[in-house]
């Protein structure tokens, strides 16, 4: 039973340590939302982080990052012709980021995170519980 425990924990862990991950990736989308030009002089990218099932002893498991990876949506376009970075047309290219989107990943992030804590407060609970039964 002490093992199965203790996976709890460690899978509860991994999947604290990936929704961190996921929180920071879509601040970061976040804060460069408007970057017109990166240090390549190209408009930021979005990234999204692809999570893997983190197999461990007899099929228990929790979860990793497999690779944070660059988004595929098109890039925004604004119609701002006195800007030094539009185009002919007068259109500036921005990055492909959605600001809603990426509000909606960070709330869902943010409770997975919190289920989880929950997860690891419970199962520490229980051990305590255990140890004291032990102690009579």
């Amino acid at each position: 039973m002490m093992a199965t425990n203790f996976s709890i924990l460690d899978i509860a862990g991994s999947a604290l340590t990936a929704q961190s991950q996921r929180m920071n990736v879509s601040a970061s989308n976040m804060a460069n939302a408007n970057s017109v030009a990166g240090p390549n002089g190209e408009p930021y990218k979005a990234k999204q982080v692809i999570f893997e099932q983190q197999l461990q002893n007899q099929g228990v498991g929790g979860v990793q990052v497999q690779q944070v990876v660059e988004s595929e949506a098109p890039a925004r376009r604004e119609y701002q012709p006195g800007h030094p970075l539009a185009d002919d047309q007068g259109y500036v290219t921005l990055p492909n980021v959605d600001p809603v989107a990426e509000m909606v990943n960070m709330i869902s992030a943010a409770r997975s995170y919190q289920a989880n804590v929950e997860v690891l407060n419970t199962s520490k609970e229980l051990l305590m519980r255990t140890l004291s039964i032990g102690r009579s």
